[in-house]
C-alpha cells in the first residue's frame, strides 16, 4: 500500500467542495474497518484512505496552509498507512470517566508491546515507534503495525474459505480476544490487492 502523497492533498478550498462524499465514503470505510474490544477499547483498521481523511481534516480545522506545517502533518498521518506485508490498527482507550481512565492508562502501562494479532494460530506482536511511547502510563491512543508472514497475508486474501483472525490483548491489567468479523477481514484483504 502507497502512502498518501503530497499531490493528494487539496487545499482547503478545493476540499471543502468535496469533503461531505469524500468524508461519507472513508466514515463507511472506516464503520468496516471498526471492531469493538471488551466494553473499553475499539480498533480500527488504517489504510491510505483513512490517513488522508485524517490529513485532510486537521488542514481543515487547524487552517493549516503553510508548506512546512502541511508536510509535518503528512509525514505524521503516515505513519498509519501499513507498508508492504503488514496491517496497520489504532486501538483507543473509551473510558468516558476521566478519574476511572486515568487509573486504567497508570495500570495498562505497557499495553502497547502486549497486543498481537493472531491469523491461523501465528501470532504476530504489534510495535509502536519509541516516541509514541509515554513513561508513566499507556496512552489513549494507541498506534500499531502488524508485519505479517506471506501465509497470513495469503489467508487474509484467501476468499474460498474462512481463517480465523483475531488481536489478543495480553496486559496483566487488561485481556481480551477478539476475533475479527468478515466483513473487517474482508477490508483488509482489499489492502493486500493491487
Amino acid at each position: 500500500m502507497h502512502a498518501v502523497d503530497r499531490s493528494e492533498i487539496l487545499p482547503i478550498g478545493e476540499y471543502e467542495l468535496v469533503r461531505d462524499h469524500f468524508r461519507a465514503r472513508v466514515i463507511d470505510e472506516k464503520r468496516r474497518r471498526r471492531l469493538r474490544v471488551a466494553d473499553r477499547v475499539s480498533v480500527v483498521f488504517e489504510n491510505h484512505d483513512t490517513a488522508l481523511l485524517q490529513i485532510q481534516e486537521m488542514l481543515r480545522t487547524e487552517r493549516i496552509t503553510r508548506e512546512g506545517a502541511i508536510l509535518h502533518e503528512l509525514e505524521t498521518y503516515n505513519e498509519l498507512v501499513p507498508g508492504d506485508n503488514e496491517v496497520s490498527a489504532t486501538v483507543m482507550i473509551e473510558i468516558d470517566d476521566k478519574p476511572e481512565r486515568e487509573v486504567f492508562l497508570v495500570r495498562a502501562k505497557g499495553l502497547e508491546a502486549k497486543i498481537s494479532l493472531v491469523i491461523d494460530g501465528e501470532r504476530y506482536l504489534g510495535r509502536t515507534t519509541p516516541d509514541r511511547l509515554l513513561v508513566d502510563r499507556a496512552s489513549a491512543v494507541i498506534y500499531l503495525k502488524f508485519a505479517l508472514s506471506p501465509h497470513a497475508v495469503s489467508a487474509l486474501r484467501d476468499k474460498t474459505k474462512e481463517h480465523a483472525v483475531e488481536i489478543r490483548f495480553d496486559h496483566e491489567t487488561f485481556t481480551a480476544v477478539a476475533p475479527l468479523p468478515r466483513a473487517v477481514v474482508a477490508s483488509l484483504a482489499e489492502d493486500f490487492e493491487g
